[in-house]
């Protein structure tokens, strides 16, 4: 059976929990979603960013244990701003644990595709994956 090239898409996932890359990564690539890099920090994100071009992003903005932080966007504005391999419009969803009217709207001039609220299961992130398969709407 010859293989569906839209299939081959390279991802990235940002997520500081170790369990949840590993079976959001693992299930997608039984699934044939394409290929999920994984990173636990946004250093590590920007690093994988720098070297290889994706073709979509689901990335965890909060800030972890920085004290007065409640999201973080600085990794979302050098990928928009093209600071990356990757072009500068790929979708890009956010995982966040609230999403306050502030937030939308900033996360909406940054073109995010789409808000996936914390907790949720690990087939959220996967449909997420898939819908990058899909042509974007214009």
């Amino acid at each position: 059976m010859p293989e569906n090239p839209v299939r081959n898409l390279n991802m990235l996932l940002v997520e500081e929990q170790p369990l949840l890359r590993r079976t959001v990564a693992l299930t997608a690539r039984t699934l044939g979603l394409g290929t999920i890099h994984e990173a636990a920090s946004m250093e590590a994100a920007e690093r994988l960013l720098r070297e290889h071009s994706f073709h979509g992003a689901v990335i965890s903005i909060d800030c972890g244990s920085l004290r007065g932080c409640t999201y973080n966007l600085a990794l979302l504005d050098r990928m928009r701003n093209g600071m990356y391999v990757s072009d500068s419009d790929i979708p890009i969803a956010v995982m966040a644990e609230n999403a306050t009217a502030d937030l939308l709207n900033d996360l909406r001039e940054r073109h995010v595709s789409r808000v996936i609220l914390k907790p949720f299961r690990a087939k959220v992130l996967l449909d997420a994956f898939a819908s990058f398969q899909q042509p974007a709407a214009r």
